[in-house]
């Protein structure tokens, strides 16, 4: 099969920051999937992961990278229950093993969901990551529920894709009043798309929310910087609160500054249920599920912004390259 992938960390600009090659295409196996691909999605980890972990040396095999993906179920293996041959699916997938930037892929099936029948490949491939952040972050982390109705969610980074469908999550499935930060107007056009009541400007957090009418929030999510927005977020949540964050720090987050007000704090890694295969681990297959529900409802709908025809080193580094400079609003896709 073709796949894509890299022998060392290089700058997207690179020549061979990307290069095509031919594997073996996987044999399917336990509770493993083999899927023919038909469209994929990048999110900043692809870049993240592309640019660290091959440092300073030359892999022998390249590295295939890549976690949003859509296509047909081609074979099972012997434990699968969940899937048949012929299914169309969405997933995306587990850090640890070969990502989807392939031709084939093989999936274990307890973090593999139905693919929403309403979408197109495409639009369909935009969605699982950040869906699947987005929904743990609220209802797994945070623990949000029927009582939460109409309680305040800051949401900083709102049009990227993450924040995108948790504005969405938020507003259409929770009830929450969603202030989500954006600073251009793209972007502040974007989020009140998603649903967002208001839109604040990130640099001047604190004001710019209290300007709203808000002098603290029940919850806040950050999916930008802990660390960068740490005092502010301090500062804005609501006595007994909830602050949670996919972004990770290199430097210990302060939380002794949440202590007087008896703040909750919580980390979301989309990928510790499978890294862990966390006894339950069938629940990202249970959130696809929903959200493909959701989805062909017309309650919820998909982040896609800007679809690249044809599986191809180029596109990818035309991927990486937008999500590197940091203005990405929605969802890139690459359609096979």
């Amino acid at each position: 099969m073709k796949a894509i992938g890299f022998r060392t960390s290089l700058p997207i600009t690179d020549e061979n920051s990307f290069i095509t090659f031919e594997t073996a295409k996987p044999l399917a196996n336990g509770r493993n999937l083999l899927v023919k691909i038909a469209a994929i999605a990048v999110n900043p980890v692809d870049f993240k992961v592309r640019q660290n972990s091959a440092k300073d040396k030359v892999l022998e095999t390249p590295k295939i990278i890549g976690w949003d993906a859509v296509g047909t179920v081609e074979a099972v293996g012997d434990q699968v229950s969940l899937f048949k041959v012929g299914d169309e699916v969405y997933y995306a997938g587990d850090i640890n093993k070969d990502g989807s930037n392939a031709e084939y892929q093989l999936i274990d099936e307890r973090i593999v969901g139905k693919k929403p029948t309403t979408l197109s490949m495409a639009e369909a491939a935009a969605m699982p990551l950040t869906v699947l952040t987005a929904w743990e972050i609220l209802f797994d982390r945070l623990r949000i529920n029927e009582k939460d109705k109409g309680k305040t969610l800051l949401i900083i980074g709102g049009a990227g894709g993450v924040g995108s469908i948790a504005i969405q999550l938020a507003k259409k499935v929770t009830g929450l009043t969603v202030i989500a930060t954006a600073s251009r107007p793209e972007t502040v056009a974007w989020c009140k798309a998603q649903g967002a009541d208001h839109v604040v400007n990130h640099k001047d957090l604190v004001s710019e929310v209290r300007g709203v009418g808000f002098q603290y929030v029940d919850f806040i999510l950050d999916f930008v910087d802990a660390n960068f927005y740490w005092d502010q977020m301090a500062e804005l949540i609501k006595p007994q609160g909830h602050i949670a964050s996919i972004t990770g720090s290199a430097e210990p987050v302060t939380l002794n500054k949440l202590k007087n007000k008896s703040v909750s704090f919580s980390w979301e890694f989309m990928f510790t249920r499978s890294n862990f295969e966390t006894e339950d681990m069938i629940e990202q297959h249970h959130i696809l599920n929903k959200v493909a529900d959701l989805l062909d409802q017309g309650i919820l709908k998909t982040t896609l912004k800007e679809t690249l025809i044809g599986f191809s080193a180029d596109n990818l580094k035309k991927a990486h390259q937008q999500l590197e400079n940091g203005t990405t609003i929605g969802k890139i896709a690459i359609r096979f």
